[in-house]
């Protein structure tokens, strides 16, 4: 099941401030091209906040530019944040692959 609202918000500080809340919930964060990060929080402002102002991170040099956000609460967090990136394959939430 794809996010409640998939339209993004703009990845910068003011739109960051003024739509997402501080609550627990999801987010994904993305580019023109790919979904880039889904994660799981207690405060989905303040983990794109910190998102944002960590600029030599894969997420970042990725080149963010939207988010969207599911509040909800923190026992359904990790199953839905798992769903989210089965569905969406974000490129910084692949695990890297093991060599024999």
């Amino acid at each position: 099941m794809p996010f409640e609202r998939l339209i993004p918000r703009p990845f910068a500080p003011m739109a960051i401030q003024q739509y997402a809340p501080m609550e627990s919930g999801v987010y994904g964060i993305s580019n023109a091209l790919e979904w880039i990060y889904i994660g799981e929080t207690d405060d989905i402002r303040g983990a794109l906040l910190t998102h944002l102002s960590e600029y030599e991170t894969p997420l970042m040099r990725s080149k963010p530019a939207g988010f969207v956000f599911e509040v909800c609460d923190r026992v359904q967090r990790p199953a839905r944040q798992e769903r989210l990136i089965r569905e969406y394959g974000p490129a910084c939430n692949r695990r890297p692959q093991r060599r024999p």
